[in-house]
């Protein structure tokens, strides 16, 4: 962990989620203009769900990145002691 790979993971999950949760608010602004209520009610959900994962997709990698550099300044105040 905390290898130049880890961090080219993590940007990378954590950008593709926020294209895609763009995607997502934009879809779900659009699926209020549509006339058909079958269609309303499946671009909202759908929308919802990719909202619902981008977030996800963006919390976890916000996660292991904190973890990461708590567990290393853990550490830089263990051999200060």
């Amino acid at each position: 962990m905390g290898s130049f790979i880890w961090w080219i993971k993590n940007a990378l999950l954590g950008v593709v989620s926020l294209l895609f949760l763009t995607f997502g608010i934009v879809n779900l602004g659009n699926s209020y203009e549509l006339k058909n209520p079958f269609e309303f009610v499946m671009t909202f959900f759908s929308a919802s769900l990719m909202i619902m994962i981008s977030i996800v997709g963006i919390i976890y990698p916000a996660l292991q990145i904190y973890s990461f550099l708590k567990k290393d300044e853990a550490k830089k105040n263990e051999h200060n002691l």
